[in-house]
């Protein structure tokens, strides 16, 4: 792709103002298709950061993805295979995991990834001291007590036997180990590069030194466009084909349809009314994900403090007709924390989702008994509420049909919106500067554990200050006294799901995505993944 081309997608993509099109010819005008090597596609939201430690958003976690690697790697969407390490040994007990780093697995810089990267990365995601612990790295011996200052991190269960040798010693079995491990959370850092850049590690492309199929070019912070470039050095650089990926941020879907329609991209992402034009389309495409959409309350907040407040709110609004007529993706309905179709009990085969019910449906009578009781309580007869979510099109318009739902349903409500750009909106949740906010989310690895282990005390996406001691204590019991006891575990999860949602409602769902999505033929082996990152580029090439 030539420079003027890429500065005429960026241009187009910043303004949002050119014409959609349903034309399903296929892409003739491509300047990309000259080289049978490089990609463009679009991606919905800024990058925040290269700092697998700290993101917490989709977008950036797709990019991390594609310019890290962990000791797995995903395969074929929802499967696993080994990574930069080899597969490893595992006592008899599944404790204690013995990994040998592959020899040819480098860092850009042409420094060998260690088994001391690992221990590394690992530790950072455990110390309080770094500020950002992450609980789904509790599997690891002694993390809990670790981020809990109970424990110094040295005592982590993670070492590095030689340069090339880690040991991980869990705090309890985990057979979903391996798919918890390609989470981007996991993903290792050069330890070099972290220590020297501190406090600004990650946040430009120069501020890190990566292992992945690609590299990144282009990026110091706050660039809408960006590109990856084949790592010649990633130990499996045989089998990556695409030299050069282009992407651009399509905040507006209009955009994304438009650069595609002109051939200027070969994969962008539909939602709305974008789905339905293009639904006849032959490079029109969908697949389901697990990925849900919900609001969160501020539980410290003078009014969201309310617990029925914000169950009034969690029934307001008709989802049947939000995924129908603004996402018109296939997406569908959620009445509970863990989506379906995405864990199974081993036991019977039943859906999680069946399993655990409605929780929290749509139901106008039930919404205004429960905002009678908030508004006695409250002693107030007018209450106003405000709404943030990322300036994103879809966003926007889900912003506003929740405000016309809630303000129609409950009286004497006024909801007042504010978009802002996703980091923003992030620094806005962190701080708890909110009343309600719009997010999504998706899991790291496929176990209904990893949705609810969030609203722990400090909890990886527990932006609604939310704090239950027999919720934490019922998630670590998940984690490890019923391990090894699939019915008794299965019924604690059901237990948390009915917690965090029907009785304390701490979040309020409203759909499980589907992406929908329009790829150019040219573009062969791009995985869409079900969970965790929405693609994988490595697999990607051009025909």
């Amino acid at each position: 792709m030539t420079k003027k081309k890429w500065s005429t997608i960026i241009a187009a993509a910043l303004t949002g103002l050119v014409l959609v099109g349903c034309s399903s010819s296929p892409n003739t005008d491509n300047d990309s298709a000259e080289s049978n090597d490089t990609a463009s596609i679009t991606t919905f939201g800024e990058l925040t950061t290269l700092d697998s430690a700290v993101y917490d958003d989709v977008p950036t976690s797709d990019v991390i993805g594609q310019v890290f690697e962990g000791l797995y790697r995903v395969k074929d969407g929802n499967t696993v295979e080994p990574g930069v390490a080899d597969e490893p040994e595992v006592s008899d007990d599944g404790l204690v995991y013995t990994f040998k780093v592959k020899d040819n697995a480098n860092w850009t810089n042409g420094d060998p990834v260690t088994a001391e990267d690992f221990v590394y990365t690992y530790k950072k995601l455990v110390d309080p001291a770094e500020g950002n612990v992450a609980q789904s790295a509790d599997v690891f011996k002694n993390a809990k007590d670790i981020r809990e200052g109970n424990q110094p991190v040295e005592n982590l269960g993670v070492k590095a036997l030689d340069d090339k040798t880690l040991e991980i010693t869990l705090e309890y079995p985990a057979p979903y180990l391996s798919k918890l491990l390609t989470g981007t959370r996991f993903l290792p850092q050069h330890q070099a590069t972290a220590e020297k850049e501190g406090e600004d590690y990650g946040t430009s492309a120069d501020k890190i030194v990566s292992n992945g199929p690609f590299k990144i070019e282009g990026w110091t912070g706050s660039e809408t466009s960006w590109k990856l470039l084949k790592n010649k050095d990633y130990w499996d650089a045989d089998n990556v084909k695409l030299n050069e990926v282009d992407i651009v941020v399509s905040k507006e879907v209009s955009t994304g349809a438009n650069l595609f329609e002109a051939g200027d991209v070969d994969y962008t992402v539909l939602t709305d009314e974008y789905v339905a034009q293009n639904k006849e389309n032959e490079r029109f495409h969908t697949q389901p994900k697990a990925l849900i959409g919900y609001l969160g309350f501020n539980v410290s907040g003078d009014i969201t403090g309310n617990v029925h407040v914000r169950r009034a709110i969690g029934q307001a609004y008709d989802k049947e007709a939000y995924v129908n007529q603004v996402l018109q993706d296939g997406s569908i309905a959620l009445n509970g924390q863990v989506p379906s179709n995405f864990a199974k009990n081993d036991q019977t085969g039943d859906d999680f989702r069946d399993d655990s019910g409605d929780l929290l449906t749509y139901n106008v009578e039930a919404a205004q008994e429960e905002w009678e009781k908030a508004k006695e309580e409250l002693g107030q007869d007018e209450i106003t509420l405000e709404i943030i979510t990322s300036d994103t099109g879809v966003s926007k318009t889900t912003g506003e049909y929740l405000q016309d739902q809630l303000e129609r349903n409950l009286p004497g409500l006024s909801v007042s919106l504010k978009n802002v750009p996703l980091k923003n909106r992030l620094d806005l949740q962190r701080n708890l500067d909110y009343d309600i906010f719009y997010g999504t989310w998706t899991p790291d690895y496929q176990d209904p554990l990893n949705f609810l282990e969030q609203y722990q005390t400090d909890g990886g996406i527990n932006f609604s200050d939310y704090s239950n001691s027999d919720y934490d204590a019922l998630v670590q019991k998940v984690r490890s006294d019923l391990a090894n006891e699939p019915e008794q575990r299965w019924d604690a999860l059901l237990e948390l799901d009915k917690k965090l949602i029907q009785e304390d409602t701490v979040v309020a769902p409203i759909y499980q995505g589907s992406q929908a999505y329009l790829l150019d033929d040219r573009l062969k082996g791009l995985e869409i993944l079900p969970f965790g990152r929405t693609i994988n580029l490595r697999t990607a090439y051009v025909e």
